[in-house]
């Protein structure tokens, strides 16, 4: 017999899913708008209204999560934030439900979020195409076998950062990175047997391109610490309400000019941007072992 836990995480879902297919079709009509509008004004106005439905969008998520979820989201930290900032945004990553801590978080605290998304992610139904009228930069990553094969691709996933990142010169966004890559699990730790706790390691050359590639205007770093006691959740868990509590812990840092360089070609500077990512994980890793009670060194 289907308990009432089971029966919310159901309901939670189909309100998601209706909630994601009446804020489709606007931005769908705003995106073919912008096909067919090359004047720069009209765009840029475009683009505003596009991130309105989608504030619109999550909004009405946050508050079937509010009703249904119901977890207690303790938040310590700085919170200090605006709307008209450009922000780089970097958490630790555990389950699909970090998304919607995030959104539910900072939805209307700081410009929309925009994800950096693997490119074959823009063949999701519905929500594939969301991405892409939203302008969620699409990444595409070339394998070090394939580099050795095609030596003349080097770089270009470099060029396709810059790219997707020059439309956010002109008005404020949150960009985010997972700087993991990865959701954490035990067996991908293990594998990793890196100095981290709680943490698999980061990957420093994806933010390092991203902050190049906005040309000094990402000004504010916030380091995000997820943290669930009970175990990361499953996203129908989430859903069903089965998760009492999730801790947060929200640090603001500036970002300053010496964490911008040529993190390809300059070996120095990727030493120092390097060291700079791992210690800002080192404190991480103990952030974690704190909110969770435990000793970092057992």
């Amino acid at each position: 017999m289907w308990s009432w836990s089971f029966l919310k995480g159901v309901l939670s879902f189909l309100l998601i899913t209706l909630n994601t297919l009446v804020c489709f079709i606007p931005v769908m009509l705003l995106a073919l708008c912008k096909l067919i509008v090359t004047f720069s004004p009209v765009r840029t106005a475009l683009n505003i209204a596009l991130d309105g439905v989608a504030t619109i969008w999550i909004a009405i998520n946050n508050i079937n999560q509010r009703f249904f979820e119901q977890s207690v989201i303790e938040v310590s930290g700085s919170e200090k934030l605006s709307t008209k900032e450009w922000y780089m945004i970097t958490a630790n990553h555990q389950s699909w439900v970090d998304i919607l801590i995030l959104q539910r978080l900072f939805n209307q605290r700081i410009p929309f979020i925009k994800f950096f998304l693997k490119k074959e992610l823009i063949w999701v139904p519905f929500i594939g195409l969301v991405w892409w009228a939203l302008d969620f930069p699409f990444m595409k990553r070339y394998s070090q076998a394939l580099l050795k094969k095609r030596p003349e691709l080097k770089g270009k996933d470099i060029e396709a950062t810059k790219a997707a990142c020059e439309k956010f010169q002109y008005s404020p966004v949150s960009i985010m990175n997972f700087l993991e890559g990865t959701r954490f699990t035990s067996d991908k730790h293990q594998q990793q047997n890196n100095a981290f706790k709680h943490l698999l390691s980061p990957k420093a050359g994806g933010l390092s391109f991203a902050l190049n590639a906005m040309n000094g205007k990402l000004r504010h770093l916030i380091d995000v610490t997820i943290v669930y006691p009970d175990g990361a959740p499953r996203f129908f868990d989430y859903l069903c309400g089965r998760v009492s509590t999730i801790k947060v812990h929200i640090l603001v840092t500036p970002i300053q000019d010496d964490l911008l360089g040529d993190y390809q070609n300059d070996p120095e500077f990727r030493t120092s941007f390097q060291q700079w990512v791992n210690d800002l994980w080192k404190k991480k890793d103990r952030q974690i072992s704190l909110m969770l009670g435990v000793d970092n060194d057992d």
